[in-house]
């Protein structure tokens, strides 16, 4: 093979596969995010309409609520409240709707064929039995359940979100519902806003892979027309510039990933859509828009915060530079600043000198546990110690907190994460992690033979 092709080989090639791996992760952890946020959407989509449907309930009981409250059972009382709550209305397909606790329709504003009829056992398009599941949420004092029924302004069947209340003097349940087809709109137009976003981006990382590989390209027909000597040259500050790349992209990568700051940014956003919402009303709403910013902007403050002090946890100076040790005791120092809980820091044995993967695997489980501790067990003291007897180096990290149950939370898939990181670094050099977790406390240990690492 001549120079020229072996020049374009050995730096097309790993940039290629560099490419295609960024690529592959940036598709990856965009897809991911992007789930996350309909799922926030989603959430709030549903809890608005909840709260909507609530209200119109109460609205519908207080409209027939002399009626109950009058005692009366009679024909006529009965129905003079049908033709109250059948005159209610909000929007092309809002209603309300009235049936006995044996399934059969008393009042349908929008569908009078069905009154009369007994619907127990009536089911919709999926298969459920619709008004037997509403009766049960009356029946145990009212709620939600969502169902499939034929929206009255298209005549087609739609998923419904609906909301009853028994009216106990009489027998009834009285409820009401919200088709849910425009959450679900709005969804697929985020869904294909998303898709969109991630095709684009993998556009922009193919059209630089081919702009790379030209130039890349065209260097080496370069550097074959040169002399040995100054390709060589050459070669070797390409090679030392790659590294630089690959150093910046990994630092610019542990500061864009950071668990739970989207979750946190996704928040800010809809807080911030409700502020400007509320300062367009009238004093009252202004005001509690402005408080709500103000909550925001303190909110935003924390995010940074996190930001800055994730970042700064990502490698600390100290433990290249002076060890395990003492990168430890600055971790429980900072710890203890930073949540106020007391963390008491012992050393005991020769630990200088320590492998370097031993030492940033041990590391990054002590900052695990500290942070698991100070989030989660509301600990009023932390106890953290490093020993080495013989070959054993042994890290263990003991607080007074509530406790967990580590195998269910081991295997959850959205929580437990911390926990399988810690497994999966100890497995990856071959140590032994041990957590014991009860309500009087956690105790997490780990063991390296340091005889393996030597």
């Amino acid at each position: 093979m001549k120079l020229r092709q072996k020049v374009i080989v050995l730096a097309i090639a790993p940039l290629i596969v560099a490419l295609c791996a960024i690529a592959l992760f940036v598709r990856q952890q965009a897809v991911d995010l992007a789930r996350q946020q309909r799922a926030t959407i989603q959430r709030a989509y549903l809890a608005s309409k909840e709260a909507e449907l609530r209200h119109y309930v109460a609205l519908a009981s207080q409209s027939i609520g002399h009626l109950v409250r009058s005692g009366r059972n009679d024909p006529a009382t009965l129905e003079e409240a049908k033709r109250i709550l059948g005159a209610l209305s909000f929007g092309d397909d809002g209603y309300f709707f009235v049936y006995d606790m044996k399934g059969k329709s008393l009042m349908h504003p929008r569908q009078p064929e069905l009154v009369g009829r007994d619907m127990w056992d009536w089911k919709d398009a999926n298969g459920v039995p619709t008004v037997r599941r509403l009766i049960e949420r009356a029946q145990n004092g009212g709620g939600f359940h969502r169902y499939t029924w034929a929206k009255p302004s298209s005549n087609r069947q739609a998923p419904k979100l609906g909301y009853v209340v028994p009216v106990a003097n009489w027998g009834w349940m009285m409820g009401t519902g919200i088709y849910l087809d425009d959450v679900e709109n709005a969804l697929a137009q985020v869904d294909a806003q998303q898709s969109r976003n991630i095709d684009e981006t993998l556009l922009w990382i193919a059209g630089l892979a081919i702009l790379a590989s030209s130039a890349v390209a065209a260097g080496g027909l370069v550097l074959n027309l040169r002399e040995l000597r100054v390709a060589d040259a050459k070669l070797k500050a390409l090679a030392q510039r790659v590294v630089d790349s690959q150093e910046q992209e990994r630092a610019r990568l542990s500061r864009d990933l950071h668990d739970g700051i989207s979750q946190a940014l996704v928040s800010v956003k809809l807080q911030l859509e409700a502020g400007i919402i509320r300062l367009g009303g009238d004093a009252a709403q202004q005001q509690a828009g402005k408080e709500g910013l103000e909550r925001t902007v303190e909110q935003v403050k924390c995010v940074l915060g996190e930001v800055r002090r994730i970042s700064h946890d990502l490698r600390p100076a100290l433990l290249d530079d002076l060890g395990l040790a003492p990168a430890l005791d600055h971790l429980a120092s900072e710890s203890h600043r930073h949540s106020g809980t007391p963390v008491r820091f012992r050393v005991e044995g020769a630990v200088d000198a320590l492998p370097e993967t031993a030492g940033t695997v041990l590391f990054r489980i002590a900052q695990e546990a500290l942070t698991n501790a100070e989030r989660h067990a509301g600990a009023r003291a932390i106890d953290l110690s490093l020993v080495r007897r013989g070959r054993c180096l042994t890290l263990s990290i003991r607080d007074d907190g509530a406790g967990f149950d580590a195998d269910s939370v081991a295997v959850h898939p959205q929580r437990g994460i911390g926990l399988r990181n810690m497994m999966e670094r100890m497995e990856a050099i071959g140590g032994r992690l041990e957590i014991a977790s009860s309500p009087l406390g956690t105790r997490v240990v780990a063991s390296i033979d340091l005889e393996e690492h030597a």
